[in-house]
């Protein structure tokens, strides 16, 4: 089953605003949480866990599940024992995450607790962490993987080694979840702006891409709003990306495309031909369903660029109406329409778009 999720951080905020945001994520299918026990290091922490109790019994009622970020010394300062969870279960959570693990033995241990918590583990560690766990024989019901966020700018991880390391999760059938960030929220466990992404690169995208990109992956399971609080329209965008029945690659628009050439990009999903070629991703179904339809050459001349979104006018024959997205430059010869392009955002997607895999393109206003 795949999640959607927000972040909340009951110490920095109020119980009245964390209710509020409930209520609007629920409005639009969010059925999990994140948030971090860490803040209770060298704090008085009674009254903090006080807050933190009442946001997860409220989030309860709506149905959430909380999964609360610890580390093996908030493990020594709250006196509990991996071999005693009750601590949680009397929080009433459904997890606890491991920002720090311990040796592979202590984790597998508390997959078998009796509360049935589930223990998720800090997929952005890498290295044989994961398989020193796996040796210990764990219920793998109770174990899940979620990757880190990374407040600091350019300290996120690189696509290479998100799927490096997700890939061994995957290999073990563990469900996976990553985080997205909010251009509007400002509340994460530090006191730092700079956004809450799993990968460097999603750090500037629009959120609804950082979405795609996940998904495009093929190696999550759960997206996770990193920050507090998302605004309605991200809620609601992040959502729109994350249920779609495909991904989707939002694409800019030219005002010279016609009705019938924005029939063929919107209409119905896209198949990505299997025979793919370097040049050019293509979708050859609607040359099918428009081969009665008259594509006229638009102006020509200019040389394609990646990204591009074109379709085969009638000078191409029998290749008339095909959906095309343009992948290495090439020059134009009269016979493709250029009709909009995929956004800055999305362009480096392209790449994860496989043959035979099908996929939505969205319409954005034109940027410039």
């Amino acid at each position: 089953m795949k999640r959607l999720g927000i972040s909340l951080y009951p110490d920095q905020s109020s119980f009245e605003d964390d209710k509020a945001y409930l209520d609007l994520a629920q409005r639009y299918g969010y059925t999990c949480i994140f948030t971090s026990l860490l803040q209770l290091l060298g704090e008085d922490g009674e009254d903090l866990l006080a807050r933190f109790s009442q946001t997860i019994d409220y989030a309860n009622k709506l149905g959430f599940k909380t999964i609360v970020d610890i580390n093996p010394a908030l493990f020594a300062e709250l006196k509990i024992s991996y071999d005693d969870l009750s601590f949680f279960d009397d929080l009433h959570v459904w997890g606890l995450r491991l920002d720090e693990g311990f040796t592979g033995a202590e984790e597998a241990r508390m997959t078998r607790n009796p509360y049935g918590l589930k223990i998720e583990l800090n997929m952005s560690r890498g290295t044989n962490y994961l398989a020193s766990i796996m040796a210990y024989d764990p219920d793998r019901e109770n174990l899940i993987g979620c990757h880190n966020f990374y407040p600091q700018a350019l300290t996120g991880l690189s696509e290479a080694i998100f799927a490096e390391y997700s890939e061994q999760y995957r290999h073990y059938g563990l469900h996976t979840a990553a985080f997205v960030t909010s251009a509007n929220g400002k509340i994460g466990p530090w006191p730092i702006q700079d956004g809450l992404p799993t990968m460097e690169s999603d750090r500037h995208r629009d959120i609804a891409s950082q979405t795609s990109h996940l998904r495009l992956t093929g190696q999550i399971d759960d997206v996770i709003i990193g920050n507090a609080f998302a605004s309605e329209a991200e809620l609601k965008a992040v959502a729109a990306a994350f249920l779609a029945p495909y991904p989707v690659l939002h694409a800019e628009m030219l005002n010279s495309m016609t009705p019938v050439e924005e029939k063929i990009a919107f209409a119905k999903p896209h198949l990505y031909r299997g025979d793919a070629s370097a040049y050019l991703l293509r979708d050859t179904q609607p040359r099918i369903t428009y081969s009665k339809a008259d594509i006229p050459p638009h102006d020509h001349g200019q040389a394609f660029e990646r990204g591009d979104i074109v379709v085969v006018n009638s000078a191409y024959g029998r290749y008339k109406g095909e959906l095309q997205i343009v992948l290495t430059p090439f020059t134009d010869d009269g016979q493709r329409n250029r009709i909009g392009r995929i956004c800055a955002d999305d362009l480096g997607f392209l790449d994860l778009v496989k043959p035979w895999s099908t996929f939505v393109l969205e319409k954005r206003e034109l940027s410039k």
